[in-house]
């Protein structure tokens, strides 16, 4: 079997929940909207917040310092530093 796959087997994987980071040859797709809706509400409930839309979310996390999903997604240093500012939004205390 070939390491590439097949269009069908991409919307498979994708309606199960699956996201293919990168294909062979070192291509890399955008990160889907599900997906970054996903995050974006994952996020914000970690910080103890529930806004009601894509860009409510994703303005309220950059007015508090949270980086975007694109650079969530892909700088593990971001990501270490998101925890304490979630920590502390949860906890209601200014963002460090």
């Amino acid at each position: 079997m070939s390491g590439d796959w097949s269009v069908g087997q991409r919307r498979c994987l994708e309606a199960l929940g699956f996201v293919v980071y990168r294909e062979v040859g070192g291509a890399r797709p955008a990160a889907p909207g599900g997906a970054d809706r996903r995050l974006l509400d994952a996020v914000v409930r970690a910080a103890g917040a529930e806004p009601v839309s894509l860009s409510d979310a994703a303005a309220w996390l950059a007015q508090r310092g949270v980086p975007p999903v694109a650079q969530l997604r892909g700088d593990p240093a971001a990501k270490r530093a998101l925890w304490p500012r979630l920590r502390a939004l949860r906890a209601g205390r200014a963002t460090p």
